[in-house]
């Protein structure tokens, strides 16, 4: 099992910068990659970007290119996500995500953390 504590979120205005964090406890051993997804009010839950825990190769949703940085640290297992030039439609709560293997689908889930972003 691996656990995920996600953090970092709070309200900003437009334009603002924010950085999440997530923390992955237990087997980590075992993850192939990390993402970062979002839910806002009414929508469905939504990939924002992924990075591979080995050779740390970055994919990202194209509403979030050159706004949004993922990376981590393996040595202390923490994943983050910087976003920039925040807008908007960028308000959601933010959920960390893991997976075990390239193709299947993602095993572990944090308990997901509210960004707000206003006007």
């Amino acid at each position: 099992q691996v656990q995920l504590v996600d953090s970092g979120g709070g309200l900003v205005q437009a334009g603002d910068s924010l950085r999440l964090s997530c923390a992955a406890s237990g087997r980590t051993f075992s993850i192939h990659t990390m993402g970062w997804f979002r839910q806002a009010p009414g929508k469905e839950r939504e990939f924002v970007a992924a990075i591979r825990w080995s050779g740390g190769s970055t994919y990202y949703a194209d509403s979030v290119k050159g706004r949004f940085t993922i990376s981590r640290d393996n040595a202390k297992n923490m994943v983050y996500l910087q976003m920039n030039s925040l807008k908007p439609e960028d308000t959601a709560v933010y959920y960390c995500a893991a997976k075990r293997g390239s193709t299947t689908g993602y095993d572990y889930w944090g308990q997901g953390t509210q960004v707000t972003v206003s006007s």
